[in-house]
Formats: structure tokens, sequence, C-alpha cells
């Protein structure tokens, strides 16, 4: 079965963001930085399983929707705090917009079943 974009984008953005989050100051890495890492892993198997299901998929769908805006509220928190650069923080924003966008899509196509 071929790989869906939307779970390969998470995978990389996985592998991208957890080294910037270990490397958080230690006040920070064990609270919002677990948080975020954990997020991170919830939306990848959680993305996962819903390719998978065979019933409540939008509600599932729905539900990594909030997972996802739940990150980036998380994303701005290390930003405002100046755990992160302007330049990653983009980067990061780029790449949940675009978990987004797939995720958006693949909802609109979910409802139309």
């Amino acid at each position: 079965m071929k790989e869906l974009p939307i779970i390969q984008k998470t995978y990389d953005l996985i592998k991208w963001y957890i080294p910037i989050l270990n490397r958080l100051p230690r006040n920070h890495r064990f609270a919002l930085g677990d948080r975020i890492v954990n997020n991170l892993y919830n939306l990848l198997e959680g993305l996962i399983r819903a390719r998978y299901a065979k019933n409540d998929k939008l509600t599932r769908l729905y539900s990594l929707n909030t997972q996802l805006d739940i990150l980036r509220y998380q994303t701005r928190l290390l930003y405002d705090f100046q755990l992160i650069s302007d330049k990653r923080y983009k980067y990061i924003n780029q790449q949940l917009n675009g978990i987004g966008f797939d995720l958006g899509g693949w909802i609109k196509q979910q409802q139309k079943r």
C-alpha cells in the first residue's frame, strides 16, 4: 500500500523536530517539550489508525485536527518563550500547515461519503 503524504509529512516533522525539543532547557523540556513530543507521536499513530479504520473515520480525523491545533499553540509557546528561532518557528508552522491542509482535504473527502 502506498504511503499517504500526510503520514510521511508527519513522520518527517517528527524526525526534524524531536532533536530540537530534546535540547530545550531542563525546565521546559520536561513540561512543554515532553507534551509536544507525545502529541507528535500521538498524531502519527492517530493518522495511521485512521487510515485503516473501517468506521468512525471522520470522528478520528476531527480529533486529529484538534491535536494538530494543540501542537500549533504549543509551538507558539516555544517561540514566545524564545526557545526557538524565528526561522525554526516559521519552518515548523509551514510543516504543521501542510499537514493541516492534507488533513482538511481528507476530512472533506470523508464528509462526501
